[in-house]
C-alpha cells in the first residue's frame, strides 16, 4: 500500500505541470466551451491507457532477477531523476498566459466533441514523454507485483488522468483559478521534481542492495 500511495502521489504531481495535453485542453475550452474539451480529456486519457497496459504488461514478462529487468529498472530511474531535475530547473517557466492569448484560434473555435477526441488521443499518442514516464514507473513498481495489482495502478492512472483533465477543461476558462494556479505551479513543480528524484534514488539504492 505504501508503495502504491507513492506511486500514485508522484504521478498525479506529474499531472499538475502543464504540458503538451494540458495546454491543448485549457484552449480547447477557453476557445470553444469545456464540451469539446472534455472530448480531448478523454482522448488523452485513452493514450494514456495504451501506455499503462503497454508498460505495465512488459515489465511483468520479465524475470525480477533478470539483467534485461534491472537494466530497464535502471533506465526507469535515470529518466526520472533527468525529469525531476527538469521539473526543478524550469520550475515557474510555464506560462498559461499564452494559452489565453491563443484561446481566439478560428480552428478551435470550430472544434466539436469529436474532433477534440482525435486531437487529444493524437496529443497524447505522439508525445514520447508519455510512453517513458510510464515505462519509468512501471519499473518501479516491479514485475513482482501481482496482476491484481498492476490492474489496481492502470485504473487508479487512467482515471486520474482522465478526471484532471476534465477538472482543467471545466475550471481553466475562469481567470481567477488561472491566475490561482500560475502562483502555485513553481512550487508544485518544485515538490514534485524532488518526490522523483527521491523516488529514484531510493529504487536505486535498493535494487543495489540486492545486487
Amino acid at each position: 500500500m505504501q508503495q502504491f500511495l507513492l506511486v500514485a502521489a508522484a504521478h498525479f504531481l506529474a499531472l499538475l505541470s502543464p504540458g503538451p495535453d494540458f495546454f491543448l485542453v485549457a484552449r480547447l475550452s477557453m476557445a470553444s466551451g469545456w464540451k469539446p474539451a472534455t472530448g480531448a480529456c478523454l482522448g488523452i486519457a485513452l493514450a494514456n491507457g495504451l501506455f499503462i497496459v503497454l508498460a505495465f504488461g512488459g515489465v511483468s514478462v520479465l524475470r525480477p532477477d533478470s539483467w534485461l529487468f534491472l537494466a530497464i529498472q535502471l533506465a526507469g530511474c535515470g529518466y526520472l531523476l533527468y525529469l525531476g531535475w527538469l521539473f526543478i530547473r524550469h520550475a515557474g517557466t510555464s506560462s498559461l498566459a499564452a494559452v489565453a492569448a491563443q484561446g481566439d484560434s478560428r480552428t478551435l473555435h470550430r472544434a466539436t466533441w469529436w474532433r477534440g477526441l482525435g486531437a487529444g488521443l493524437l496529443s497524447g499518442l505522439l508525445n514520447p514523454k508519455n510512453a517513458l514516464f510510464y515505462v519509468s514507473l512501471a519499473s518501479l513498481v516491479g514485475a513482482q507485483t501481482s496482476t491484481a495489482w498492476k490492474l489496481v495502478y492502470g485504473v487508479w492512472m487512467f482515471s486520474v488522468v482522465l478526471l484532471w483533465d476534465v477538472l482543467v477543461a471545466l475550471a481553466i476558462g475562469n481567470g481567477r483559478v488561472r491566475q490561482r494556479f500560475s502562483r502555485a505551479l513553481p512550487w508544485l513543480e518544485r515538490i514534485t521534481g524532488v518526490i522523483l528524484i527521491l523516488m529514484a534514488l531510493a529504487v536505486i539504492a535498493a535494487t543495489l542492495l540486492r545486487h
